[in-house]
């Protein structure tokens, strides 16, 4: 059955057989392509743009506003077609397409602003960071001061190495920029009075203030009242912060380094001319030693004092010590016989060598509050060697124990002898205390005496 043709049916992409072509199908057949009046439903790169530039700031939607979509349609239609008596333009797409232009290129023109302002900002307030509140604070108190800013440069001790180039750089943000001036501004108020302070005293002395310091001659030696006099009577000149005791030490460096107007700087020799250079000796003989002054510092006397009766204590002490010591410490180089009828044992070492002339003896390290027998520290470092280390006693059978009481232990012919312990020295017995080494010494003829005698007294004849 035949289907009449319709113009619906004839825009649609499936064309049923038979159907009568309508002026439509003529048209399209010229160009050998179909196309479709209904909206395409695949975003378009205009509908994109379109709806990107209705998210701008200024144009919001609302709740209950609907986002309109530009619809495209695509037609290969001349401009003109006839249909009956009516013509068919495309037009209003074509309007449509201009008014979404626009408006893309009105909203590109603001984002395009807008980023120009924010990469303005961003280049302004790039450098910030690297100068310090007190950096500014202190080149403005120097240009002020000096109106020179290779003397900034050279006097002024900033928290970085900035070049001359730097510094003329950021002296001009400061001066023109306002962006920069207006963060400047407010980081400097914000700075605490202290680090206001300390930048407002290291500032560089101007010519005026150093023209007055010249007026004191160099061969003078003011006091420091007469600074003070200089400072009240020209209050409009010197810096706020100026003190009488800045200014004496300003002066003192002027006149060290030759710079007081009275001060002649003597020419450098020429060469072959050496008959004019002075000598040291010429130089010292110029010198009048009742001129100089003689400065007396503050408590010197004090220490002095102090200093003295310290060392006469110490020397009471030693005196008071000598009677009490019980061993003999003689150099190993010195000495004659090194067992003589009075020492019952050696304690030898490297350097020193201890006479045992009593029963009892203490070994150790002695202090300033602690004496001690048998000092080791003579004979090298003893700083491990506790101050009472061991202790050696003579039996009346003649042997001789040695008596463990240090923390770090003892060493008997490589054997160690802990705390509380005690051991047996032999003649030839090698003691190592803390790294120290000592070789035991007996005197056989001395202790064989005295054992006589004592069998002698508790026998009764």
């Amino acid at each position: 059955m035949d289907f009449p043709a319709t113009p619906s049916n004839a825009s649609d992409s499936n064309d049923y057989p038979g159907a009568t072509p309508s002026q439509f199908d003529t048209a399209q057949d010229s160009t050998k392509r179909r196309s479709s009046s209904r909206s395409i439903k695949r975003r378009r790169f205009d509908d994109e743009l379109v709806e990107y530039s209705l998210g701008l700031p200024g144009a919001s939607i609302g709740k209950n506003e609907k986002r309109v979509r530009t619809q495209s349609y695509t037609s290969q239609l001349p401009e003109a077609v006839v249909v009956g008596t009516t013509p068919v333009t495309p037009a209003a797409p074509t309007q449509e397409r201009r008014r979404a232009s626009s408006k893309i290129s009105g909203a590109g023109s603001i984002g395009r602003k807008s980023r120009r302002k924010g990469q303005l900002s961003q280049l302004s307030t790039k450098d910030l960071g690297r100068w310090k509140p007190t950096d500014d604070l202190a080149l403005i108190l120097g240009v002020q001061q000096t109106n020179d800013l290779r003397i900034v440069h050279r006097g002024v001790k900033f928290s970085c190495r900035f070049t001359v180039g730097e510094l003329q750089s950021r002296w001009y943000a400061l001066l023109y920029n306002a962006e920069v001036s207006r963060v400047a501004l407010a980081a400097m108020r914000n700075l605490h009075p202290d680090l206001v302070a300390a930048v407002q005293q290291q500032a560089l002395y101007s010519n005026a203030e150093e023209e007055l310091l010249g007026t004191l001659p160099s061969n003078s030696h003011p006091a420091i009242e007469k600074f003070q006099e200089l400072l009240e009577a020209n209050p409009h000149i010197f810096y706020p912060t100026r003190t009488a005791k800045s200014l004496m030490n300003h002066w003192q460096l002027l006149k060290q380094y030759q710079l007081l107007p009275d001060q002649t700087v003597q020419p450098l020799p020429v060469k072959g001319q050496t008959d004019n250079i002075m000598t040291f000796s010429d130089a010292e003989e110029t010198m009048n030693d009742s001129e100089l002054p003689d400065y007396k510092e503050d408590g010197i006397d004090i220490e002095m004092q102090l200093a003295d009766r310290v060392e006469k204590k110490d020397i009471r002490l030693l005196e008071n010590c000598m009677s009490r010591w019980q061993v003999l410490v003689q150099s190993v180089a010195g000495g004659s016989a090194e067992l003589d009828k009075n020492t019952l044992a050696v304690l030898r070492g490297r350097l020193v060598r201890y006479l045992m002339r009593s029963r009892e003896i203490a070994v150790g390290r002695s202090t300033r509050d602690h004496t001690i027998d048998v000092d080791l520290s003579l004979e090298g470092p003893a700083a491990k060697v506790s101050r009472k280390q061991a202790t050696i006693r003579l039996r009346n059978s003649g042997d001789f124990f040695m008596s463990s009481e240090g923390k770090r232990p003892i060493f008997v012919d490589g054997r160690p002898v802990l705390q509380g312990n005690k051991v047996k020295l032999n003649h030839n017995t090698v003691i190592e205390i803390a790294g120290l080494r000592f070789v035991f010494l007996i005197n056989q003829d001395l202790i064989n005496a005295i054992t006589q005698e004592a069998v002698k007294v508790t026998i009764p004849v």
